[in-house]
């Protein structure tokens, strides 16, 4: 009996940092990391709100820090490359609203650190957090949500090195990609939409985005038949701010695993770590790479949830989704002898207290080579391996 091949189709999405969505992503993170330089212990939870013209800034602090909001929305702004008013935004006359006030005192009651608890601060919040791993790409990362960060990045990158001049800071990306017994096999359409000027006619954009971008980033997985758009609609010249209101969270697929694997529901940016939305779920990223990196399976998801106040856990869980060279429950076991999942240990262990999170806001949160991101590191995967028997 000859098998039956298995095909089906994942596609993802990525959404350059001029985005208006991912704007708020990277203005609340900015705002996380300069009170995190000051004071690595403050309570941060901002979110912040933009269209045309307008940024709106609001949230909970609790820090011996201060932060000079206006500036740093101003500073982001000009640094993703807002600086022309046609774009829908400018950094030097964008209104900038504020409202911060300080963290509930409900809340501190269990999260404060006890000095003589050792490592039980607890949670920030209850919730449920997802982490992935798989071995399609040397990420140990889905291969459609890495390829749409990597047209996204290469779209600002040509944007802001004057490669294509007429280019405006929005732009998104779409990739979807056949699958074939388990593995991508082609990518069967690509997707573009990238604001622009009004100099520059939609045919010459398409070619220079298909040259300049979409061919080298995916070359090797694509063919004629492969279906390129780039703004489908005939036009974006209208975009950022004021095309479309941006909010805080609003792309936690995009920060993810592109759809591949389930998720929460809680954002990250504009939390600082004792939020376990954001560390827990870095966690679980770390812990689901290495033990694919261990060899103990091809795809792994992680789940772990909290209750707010309460350190422990209430609950672990490994799939593998079929793929384990040993049981799921003996890798729980693993998971259990050899990470602490108590947020002050996740802190403590990651390195967390540190203003590294306005390099995540934008081009998402996993399969980054960059150093700071130590829930990336593979440290655990040798001992993993060497325990596991296999």
């Amino acid at each position: 009996m000859v098998k039956q091949e298995s095909v089906y189709y994942i596609t993802s999405e990525s959404v350059t940092e001029g985005h208006p969505d991912k704007i708020c992503d990277q203005i609340s993170d900015a705002i996380l990391d300069n009170l995190i330089s000051q004071d690595p212990y403050s309570r941060v939870a901002i979110e912040c709100l933009t269209t045309t013209g307008t940024v709106h800034v609001a949230g909970e602090v609790t820090t011996k820090g201060y932060v000079n909001v206006q500036k740093i929305v101003r500073e982001t702004l000009r640094e993703i490359g807002y600086t022309n008013p046609l774009f829908g935004i400018d950094a030097d006359d964008a209104g900038v609203w504020v409202s911060i006030h300080g963290q509930s005192p409900d809340i501190a009651l269990g999260v404060d650190e006890n000095p003589d608890a050792n490592k039980d601060q607890g949670a920030g919040d209850q919730g449920m957090m997802y982490g992935f791993a798989c071995n399609e790409t040397p990420e140990l990362m889905p291969f459609p949500i890495i390829t749409a960060h990597r047209l996204t990045r290469r779209m600002a990158e040509v944007r802001k090195k004057g490669i294509i001049n007429e280019l405006g800071p929005d732009g998104k990306s779409q990739v979807s990609v056949r699958y074939k017994n388990g593995r991508p096999e082609k990518i069967i359409a690509v997707v573009i939409a990238q604001q622009h000027t009004n100099n520059i006619d939609e045919k010459e954009l398409r070619e220079k985005i298909i040259k300049n971008v979409v061919e080298p980033i995916c070359r090797d997985m694509i063919d004629d038949e492969t279906k390129i758009y780039v703004n489908a609609t005939g036009r974006f010249v209208i975009g950022g701010p004021e095309g479309d209101t941006g909010v805080t969270g609003r792309k936690i697929i995009v920060d993810t695993y592109g759809g591949v694997g389930r998720h929460g529901g809680g954002c990250f940016s504009g939390k600082d770590p004792s939020k376990v939305d954001r560390s827990g779920a870095y966690m679980s990223r770390h812990i689901a790479k290495n033990i694919v990196a261990a060899g103990l399976s091809d795809k792994c998801e992680v789940q772990v949830s909290y209750s707010i106040g309460i350190a422990k856990p209430t609950s672990l869980n490994i799939d593998t989704f079929g793929t384990g060279k040993i049981s799921d429950e003996k890798i729980k076991e693993l998971v259990e002898k050899h990470f602490d999942l108590r947020p002050k240990a996740i802190i403590t262990y990651l390195n967390l207290r540190r203003p590294i999170f306005k390099k995540t806001a934008a081009y998402g949160h996993f399969g980054r080579s960059e150093e700071e991101f130590t829930w990336e590191h593979t440290n655990k995967a040798e001992i993993l391996k060497k325990e596991s028997g296999i």
